[in-house]
Parts: structure tokens; C-alpha cells; sequence
């Protein structure tokens, strides 16, 4: 079990560049560019040393693209890997409710979300510790499609609230 000083991040990643068919807006699949860019995000956070233990995707058609493309590029490990729902079109509070759930023996946990959702959850979490080259270029950039954020907190998972984390890293594929 572990205790309330346990150093945890959340890897917040927006799904890759959608593409515009007729189809309902959680149907919508990966761009061309898409599927090009998740890979590279993939490298990215292997290339960081960023494994997560658990996933939490949303259940649309292209976080779950994202999700398959990115995990390819991790180094191969027994993860788990939730399709939530309430994931899809949340609020930055709507997502803190679903990160409050997760176990405590995690550690890193992945989030595969969509805007405006996912920055203004990393905005919302990141404390004033992180007002830094990262939170600056997330608010200078906004969160572009494959882009990822990082941030570090200590303590359980229910205590993740406004102001808890630092954000460590922010990444975008082809803004290197």
C-alpha cells in the first residue's frame, strides 16, 4: 500500500487529428495526419521513460485510434486499459471525478482525451509551482491534436484537486 508522499504523474494526451466524415462525432476516425502523428507521440513518451500502469480513454472512435497507435511505440508491458465514457465531452471537474477513482497502487496514469477538456484539465491541476516554460507554451500553443502533457503530484489519487500537480512536461509531435 502506499502512503499519502507516493509521487504519482498523469500523462494527459489529446487523440490525434480527426477526420470530418458524416458521421456522429463520437464515430469520427483518424486523419490521415492522425494516424501519421500518434505514433510519434508514442515515441515521444517512450523516449521519456513514460509507461503507464493504467489507461483511461475516452470511447470515441479516434482516442481509441490514438490509444492503439501510441501504445505500439511503449515498451511491451502488462497494462490496463479502461474505455470510459465519461471521458467523452467532459468538463475539467467531470474528469478529476474519474481520476478520484483510480486505484492507489497506480502510479502513472494515461489519459486520452478531447479539448477543450484535456487543457483545461492540465490548466486546472497545474499549480503555481508550474508557471514555467510548459504551462507557458500550453497557454501560448493551446493543446494541439497529439499533444501531451505531464504532470507530477504527491499524495492519493482522491486528493487530486485544483492547484495538486506540477507540470513537468508538455510536448506537441512537429513543434520540437
Amino acid at each position: 500500500m502506499t502512503d499519502d508522499a507516493t509521487a504519482r504523474r498523469i500523462i494527459v494526451l489529446r487523440h490525434a487529428k480527426a477526420d470530418w466524415p458524416q458521421v456522429d462525432d463520437h464515430e469520427r476516425p483518424l486523419a490521415e495526419r492522425g494516424r501519421a502523428e500518434a505514433p510519434v507521440a508514442g515515441e515521444w513518451l517512450a523516449d521519456s521513460g513514460l509507461n503507464p500502469d493504467l489507461v483511461l480513454c475516452s470511447t470515441s472512435v479516434r482516442t481509441r485510434e490514438t490509444w492503439k497507435l501510441v501504445s505500439h511505440e511503449l515498451p511491451k508491458r502488462q497494462r490496463h486499459t479502461v474505455f470510459e465514457k465519461r471521458i467523452y465531452d467532459a468538463t475539467a471537474g467531470e474528469i478529476i471525478e474519474v481520476l478520484k477513482e483510480t486505484p492507489d497502487d497506480v502510479a502513472d496514469l494515461l489519459l486520452v482525451g478531447h479539448n477543450p477538456g484535456v487543457q483545461n484539465l492540465v490548466e486546472v491541476l497545474a499549480g503555481d509551482e508550474s508557471l514555467g516554460d510548459a504551462l507557458t507554451q500550453l497557454r501560448q500553443r493551446g493543446f494541439p491534436t497529439a499533444g501531451v502533457a505531464v504532470l507530477a503530484f504527491e499524495g492519493k489519487w482522491d486528493g487530486v484537486e485544483p492547484g495538486v500537480a506540477k507540470l513537468v512536461s508538455y510536448y506537441v509531435p512537429g513543434l520540437e
